[in-house]
């Protein structure tokens, strides 16, 4: 039964991965909260999930013509040197911090959100109206 979980998490993460939100904000918390599996491993999971995810997105992306590269590499560079930052940072971090650290950051993500969310219905967005 824990393996169709298993698979039901990861449709659901890479479904969120294909529409460009990063399947790890629902990945890394069920497999934290649900399977207890320790932090870093769930981080370490979701990254190596990310890749063929990622890669199949992009390539559907490319082909529907939803992508622009204008600009590309003044994110890829400082990404990738941050991630390689990201990485060292996590390995000394111990686990229980570093789940409360990304905990903190998916609330402040929520609460970002729902502050926009209301300044658009504020505004008399049509497009928010219909949700």
């Amino acid at each position: 039964m824990k393996f169709l979980w298993f698979v039901v998490s990861g449709l659901i993460g890479g479904a969120f991965a294909g529409m460009g939100m990063g399947g790890g904000t629902f990945l890394i918390p069920l497999l934290n909260i649900f399977y207890d599996v320790e932090q870093h491993l769930c981080q370490a999971i979701n990254l190596i999930s990310f890749i063929p995810m990622a890669v199949i997105s992009l390539i559907l992306h490319f082909k529907n013509k939803l992508v622009d590269t204008k600009g590309v590499l003044y994110i890829i560079i400082p990404g990738t040197l941050t991630a390689i930052g990201g990485c060292f940072l996590a390995k000394i971090i111990k686990g229980e911090l570093l789940k409360r650290i990304f905990g903190g950051f998916l609330i402040g993500l929520a609460i970002l959100q729902l502050i926009l969310f209301i300044k658009e219905v504020k505004k008399g967005n049509k497009k928010v109206k219909e949700i």
